[in-house]
């Protein structure tokens, strides 16, 4: 276990050198700091970053736009796959209308969502509706899974639909759901942001970045893209801690 870590923190760092590695040849053949800033100083932009208050603000914002969205979506995409995996008159009501939210335009969405409601409020209901099928889905084929493995047992003994839920699809679910639950929230992040330039929402990260473009202040640019990218790395390690939890409740 210890080596396998080891192995996984050596790769991670031989990655980010490799990353910075081509930054830097990428500044250097650009030759346009307006394209690609230094690597030095994007990352003293970072660090100015951390002592402006408009951006721990925007930076809160953004980041309770996107729990939000994903508590949201996480439970009423795993409420629903339940409903669905006991009546099959729900699932088959589900399915078109989770086909209908899987491919509708992100884009399309906010437009349509800043017309209908506040600055504030359109780029969280565009994660949560990009998010809740994805956990539909997950919940639904993992249910599906126990269904498969345990279905006729509970059936054999007359177990009610509530106590299955509850007592047996429940902690078996949980972990698949856990598992890919870092790589939701983080795409989450993503969503909202890009919600947030679209909707030109004040107090938001998107709304910086679309002002450091504006100006051409693009080592801030820069800068807030790698702090994102920074922040959705945590949701993901966040979430791999809450999986191993899950791992050792089930055993």
């Amino acid at each position: 276990m210890k080596k396998n870590l080891l192995f996984s923190a050596l790769f991670s760092a031989l990655a980010l050198v490799a990353v910075a590695l081509a930054w830097i040849v990428a500044y250097f053949a650009a030759g346009n700091e307006y394209l690609v800033p230094s690597l030095w100083e994007t990352l003293a932009e970072t660090g100015r970053l951390f002592t402006e208050a408009a951006f721990w603000r925007a930076f809160g914002f953004t980041l309770l736009r996107t729990a939000l969205a994903f508590l949201v979506s996480f439970a009423l995409g795993t409420g629903l796959a339940a409903l669905a995996s006991l009546h099959p008159a729900a699932r088959a009501f589900f399915a078109p209308v989770v086909s209908v939210l899987r491919t509708v335009p992100t884009m399309a969405v906010v437009l349509i969502l800043v017309l209908w409601t506040d600055r504030t409020v359109a780029p969280a209901l565009v994660a949560l509706l990009v998010l809740f099928p994805a956990v539909y889905a997950a919940a639904l084929a993992a249910i599906d899974e126990v269904n498969a493995a345990y279905g006729e047992l509970p059936r054999a003994f007359g177990v009610k639909a509530g106590r299955r839920l509850f007592r047996m699809y429940l902690p078996l679910v949980a972990p698949a759901l856990s598992a890919q639950a870092g790589a939701i929230f983080s795409m989450g992040l993503k969503i909202t942001v890009s919600g947030e330039v679209l909707a030109q929402t004040f107090r938001s990260l998107g709304y910086l970045m679309q002002q450091s473009q504006m100006y051409l202040q693009i080592p801030r640019l820069f800068a807030l893209t790698l702090l994102c990218v920074l922040l959705g790395f945590l949701l993901e390690g966040g979430c791999l801690l809450l999986n191993r939890y899950f791992a050792r409740w089930r055993r």
